[in-house]
């Protein structure tokens, strides 16, 4: 999360404030979060992704969506916006409006040097609360690097991590595939540039 711009406001008061406003901002505990402008290798990757899962769906009964779909966590009032959402099934949304999602099936994020920390602790163990979710990726935007979270039957989550262009993450929650190559098209990593984990 990025800069807290006001106090406290009800989620109604939010989603109202936030249907109006010209840029996203993130909400939880009565506090909304402006997010920040995403980097060229983050856009690339997130359009990379959905490209290739909304080619993989085309004629099953899934949507996928890109960044602008907002997805609200029932167990702590979390309202965000993953970079890459797929749903199976009949879509759940909070209101009428349509712009609120409860059910996704796989939420995947571009991790970004700003909110890495926050992804990976805080968010996910968010977004396993989400009773609908199965899967959830994180992408690094500076490596060749995808790590596969997969409920497991016993409510566990494994973890797979994909490092190489030639591999190929499986998606068995919705039957599609993502190869390295393809997430990983037009980025140039930057060889001076030091991974931090």
């Amino acid at each position: 999360m990025s800069q807290r711009i006001l106090t406290y406001v009800s989620p109604d008061e939010y989603l109202r404030l936030e249907r109006q406003a010209e840029y996203k901002s993130e909400y939880l505990n009565g506090e909304i979060f402006a997010m920040s402008g995403a980097s060229r290798e983050h856009n690339l990757l997130t359009v990379n992704i959905a490209r290739e899962l909304s080619q993989q769906l085309r004629g099953r009964p899934c949507e996928s969506y890109a960044s602008d779909m907002r997805v609200k966590v029932r167990s702590n009032g979390l309202y965000t916006y993953p970079d890459v959402i797929v749903v199976c099934g009949e879509p759940q949304f909070e209101d009428q409006k349509v712009d609120t999602l409860l059910n996704p099936t796989l939420l995947i994020e571009v991790l970004s040097q700003s909110t890495e920390r926050y992804d990976r602790i805080a968010k996910t163990s968010y977004y396993r609360t989400i009773e609908s979710l199965q899967e959830h990726l994180m992408v690094a935007q500076h490596e060749f690097r995808v790590e596969q979270y997969l409920r497991q039957p016993n409510g566990q989550w494994s973890l797979t991590q994909y490092t190489s262009p030639d591999e190929v993450v499986k998606l068995p929650s919705i039957d599609c595939t993502l190869r390295l190559s393809d997430v990983y098209d037009k980025i140039v990593f930057d060889p001076n540039y030091r991974v931090s984990r």
